[in-house]
C-alpha cells in the first residue's frame, strides 16, 4: 500500500459504464424481512453492460450474524448464456479481498464490480455461474465484521443458495470457492463450514490467492509497513464495533483520527489508495501504545478464533502466491500449503512472479478458472505437495540465516 503500481492507472482506462451506482434503497432491510431461510432471496435487480453477454444482478439475501440473529447480506451474480448442462449449471463462489469496512465499500456498489472480480470473463465462459457476496456491513448498514471467518464463510455459503434461486440460473448442487486475501481466509472458512452448514451443497474445491491464513502476522509482523498498519488499524476498528470492545490504553490518542479516515476509505480504485496514502501518515509516528497487540486479550482470543485451518482433506486446494508479496508473505502462505498437504489436502501451489499482493488473484485467474473446470469434470486434482515440502524447507534455512 506504499505505491501504487503503474498498471492500475491502466485499469482506469476499461472502467466506463461498469458496475455501479449508489441504489441505496436496495440495501436497505428490515429485521422483519430478513427472518427467513439462510440463502433465501429478498430482491434482486438487473445490473448494466455485463460481461460475456451474460444476465447480471445485484442480489440482497438471507444470512446469519455472529449472534445467530437474521441479517442480510448483499452481493451480485452472473449467469452465462451457455447452454444448460445436463444436471444444471456448477457454481463458483467469488470471495473478494479486502474492499474496505464501511457500507459504501461494498464491490456490487463500485463502478469496477465487474473487474475486480478476477476470472469472471473465464468462469462464464466454461458455463458457471458465478456469484459474489459483499460480506454483512458492506452494502447493508455495518459494522463489517472484517476479517471475522464464520461471518465470511456464512455469507459465502448463503450467496451460493442464493444464486441457485435466481429464474435463469439452472444450477446443479455443485459448487467451488475462490477467494483472494481477505477473500482466501473467506474461502477456506466457506469449506471448514460447508458440511455443517449448508450440507445441500457439494463443494469440489477451494481456490485460493495470498490467503490470509496467519492474521498474527498480519498483524504482527506486518506492522512496520504502511500496508500492515492500514490492516491493523481497520482490523481495531471494526471489531472494536462488532465486539463492543474499548480500544482504551490500545492506540495513541494522535492515532485515532487517522484511524477513523482509513475506516471510512475503501481500497477499490487507484485514487482510492493514493487517498489512503495521505491518511495513514498519522499512523507513522505513534500508533498503538502497546508493543505487540496479538498478545493482548481480548484481541488475542478473537485473532486465534479466526486463523484458518486446512479444507476437509478430501477436498483438492489451490495456492497462488508471488514470492515477493510483502503483504502475505511467501513464507507464512508455504507454511500453511505444508499443513494442507500434512492434512492430506492435493494442493496445487502456483507461483506468480511480478504480481504483488494486488494482481496476484488476476493473474492466476485462467490457471484457477482450468483448476476449477477439471474439479468440476471429476478429473484427478494435482498435487506439488512433494515441491511444496522442498520449497518450505528453502525458505525456513533462509530465514534461520538472516
Amino acid at each position: 500500500m506504499a505505491s501504487v503500481p503503474a498498471r492500475m492507472f491502466a485499469s482506469l482506462l476499461v472502467l466506463v459504464g461498469l458496475g455501479g451506482c449508489s441504489h441505496a434503497s436496495f440495501y436497505r432491510y428490515t429485521t422483519q424481512e430478513a427472518a427467513g431461510a439462510s440463502g433465501s432471496l429478498l430482491r434482486y435487480q438487473d445490473m448494466a453492460d455485463p460481461p460475456n453477454d451474460a444476465s447480471a444482478y445485484r442480489i440482497l439475501y438471507r444470512s446469519v450474524g455472529l449472534q445467530n440473529e437474521p441479517i442480510a447480506v448483499s452481493g451480485m451474480a452472473f449467469v452465462p448464456r451457455t447452454p444448460i448442462p445436463a444436471g444444471g449449471r456448477p457454481v463458483v463462489a467469488w470471495a473478494h479481498p479486502t474492499s474496505g469496512i464501511v457500507p459504501k465499500c461494498a464491490p456490487s456498489l463500485s463502478e469496477l464490480a465487474f473487474v475486480e472480480i478476477a476470472g469472471l470473463r473465464e468462469l462464464l465462459r466454461r458455463g458457471f455461474v458465478v456469484v459474489a457476496t459483499d460480506y454483512p456491513g458492506l452494502g447493508t448498514a455495518g459494522p463489517h465484521p472484517y476479517l471475522i471467518g464464520d461471518s465470511e464463510g456464512r455469507a459465502v455459503l448463503d450467496s451460493v443458495r442464493a444464486a441457485r434461486a435466481l429464474p435463469d440460473a439452472h444450477t446443479s448442487n455443485r459448487f467451488a470457492v475462490w477467494g483472494h486475501s481477505q477473500g482466501g481466509q473467506a474461502a477456506l472458512f466457506t469449506a471448514s463450514l460447508a458440511a455443517s452448514y449448508a450440507p445441500e451443497l457439494q463443494l469440489v474445491g477451494v481456490a485460493t490467492a495470498a490467503p490470509a491464513t496467519d492474521l498474527e502476522s498480519l498483524l504482527r509482523d506486518d506492522f512496520s509497513s504502511a500496508a500492515g498498519r492500514n490492516i491493523t488499524a481497520m482490523t481495531l476498528w471494526s471489531w472494536t464495533r462488532v465486539y463492543g470492545i474499548p480500544l482504551d490504553h490500545l492506540d495513541a490518542v494522535d492515532a485515532q483520527p487517522a484511524m477513523n479516515a482509513l475506516a471510512n476509505e475503501c481500497l477499490e480504485s487507484p485514487l482510492d489508495f493514493l487517498e489512503r496514502r495521505v491518511s495513514q501518515r498519522g499512523l507513522e509516528k505513534q500508533f498503538l501504545m502497546v508493543r505487540d497487540v496479538t498478545q493482548v486479550e481480548p484481541w488475542r482470543e478473537i485473532l486465534l478464533r479466526n486463523i484458518a485451518s486446512p479444507p476437509p482433506a478430501q477436498l483438492p486446494l489451490f495456492i497462488a502466491q508471488d514470492d515477493a508479496d510483502t503483504v502475505v508473505r511467501l513464507d507464512v502462505t508455504a507454511k500453511f500449503a505444508n499443513q494442507a498437504c500434512a492434512h492430506g489436502n492435493a494442493v496445487r501451489y502456483l507461483t506468480v512472479p511480478g504480481a504483488g499482493h494486488g494482481f496476484v488473484a488476476s493473474d492466476a485467474a485462467t490457471a484457477v478458472a482450468s483448476w476449477i473446470e477439471d474439479r468440476f469434470a471429476g478429473r484427478a486434482p494435482p498435487n506439488d505437495c512433494a515441491a511444496i515440502a522442498l520449497r518450505t524447507t528453502e525458505i525456513s534455512q533462509v530465514g534461520a540465516a538472516k
